[in-house]
């Protein structure tokens, strides 16, 4: 008898359902950097969960010797927010009251990329628990992307049409697209990858606007380039201008190189004709203002010599020792010859 009741019980107890997680969303969610994110929880406890609902949302570390950090928790009818963790900034439980949803699933406000990890949803009510591990992967949708053409875009020339996106998550994908114009270059001369469309020979059939997408798992974004074709310019004009051009810049070269000659060559001369001047402008040295009487006593008359006061010169009469100088009506001048090497009259 003691058996079989033993045997009814264990039955009893092997068919009650425990706590169990029910959420069907899926356990690895991409989003897009400022994107707001649900982190599905949904639980359904067993008959025989009758304990305090307790809810705890972590982010598992990938150091299984390290510990999981806590995020928000719910026990005993209250919400709790661990705020000594950062990344907790805007996250809350999605439903208001957890126990009467039976709704543990977690909101954030807007993600990025430190929000990437995976998360851990712990559902407990006596005796039943429960895990869910839900993986949130947060990408940085590209920029706008800048076009250009890389080259002469003259016909029977290489081009290269450019695509780059400064910033956005990897992989990145470019595609190129023709929107208007001739039918040009195929899909096979363009790298998705590094966002390139090379023309290896251009012609007026690949002008016309060209449109560049990129994207990635989260978003797109686009832009265009006008791919224009011009005619290679007349070599033999050039040619013809490029000598013309030399040939006027030696005449250039010339006349300045005589226009600096005939500068210098007259003010050679100038300074030639100023130094000859100065020479001839010089005075001559200065007449002794004091007069000279030399008398010689040779003969029984004396030798009268004086300066003239006017040409510079010395004035020279004969005359009797007793006799006065003549008058300036009987006398007789004979210019004296001036020995600057002695310095008197000679």
């Amino acid at each position: 008898m003691f058996l079989i009741y033993i045997t009814i019980l264990c039955a009893e107890l092997l068919g009650t359902r425990a706590m169990e997680l029910v959420d069907s969303g899926p356990q690895t969610l991409m989003k897009a950097q400022g994107e707001s994110a649900v982190l599905g929880c949904r639980y359904k406890p067993g008959p025989g969960d009758t304990g305090g609902l307790d809810i705890e949302w972590s982010i598992v570390s990938p150091d299984t010797t390290q510990k999981d950090q806590m995020l928000v928790s719910y026990s005993g009818g209250i919400q709790y927010v661990h705020r000594e963790n950062p990344l907790t900034k805007g996250m809350s439980f999605s439903s208001p009251d957890p126990s009467a949803s039976q709704d543990a699933s977690l909101s954030i406000a807007a993600v990025t990329p430190d929000h990437s990890a995976t998360y851990q949803c712990k559902v407990k009510q006596s005796p039943g628990v429960d895990t869910r591990k839900v993986s949130l992967v947060v990408l940085v949708k590209p920029s706008v992307p800048r076009c250009w053409a890389e080259g002469t875009q003259m016909e029977g020339e290489p081009v290269t049409l450019h695509c780059k996106s400064a910033s956005g998550s990897g992989p990145l994908s470019y595609t190129w697209r023709k929107q208007s114009g001739p039918s040009g270059a195929s899909p096979e001369q363009q790298d998705s990858a590094t966002g390139e469309l090379k023309i290896s020979n251009h012609s007026q059939s690949h002008a016309g606007l060209y449109l560049c997408e990129v994207n990635n798992a989260v978003g797109s974004e686009r832009c265009q380039v006008h791919l224009r074709c011009s005619k290679p310019p007349n070599r033999a004009a050039v040619i013809v201008g490029t000598v013309i051009g030399c040939i006027l810049l030696i005449l250039i070269l010339l006349l300045f190189i005589a226009v600096l000659y005939w500068k210098l060559r007259g003010r050679r001369r100038y300074d030639k004709e100023f130094s000859n001047d100065i020479r001839e402008d010089v005075p001559p040295p200065e007449s002794r203002p004091v007069s000279r009487r030399t008398t010689r006593s040779s003969g029984p008359s004396q030798h009268h010599v004086t300066y003239d006061p006017l040409g510079g010169t010395e004035l020279s009469w004969s005359d009797d020792v007793t006799s006065d100088p003549p008058s300036s009506k009987n006398q007789v001048y004979t210019p004296v010859q001036y020995d600057s090497k002695f310095g008197y009259a000679v």
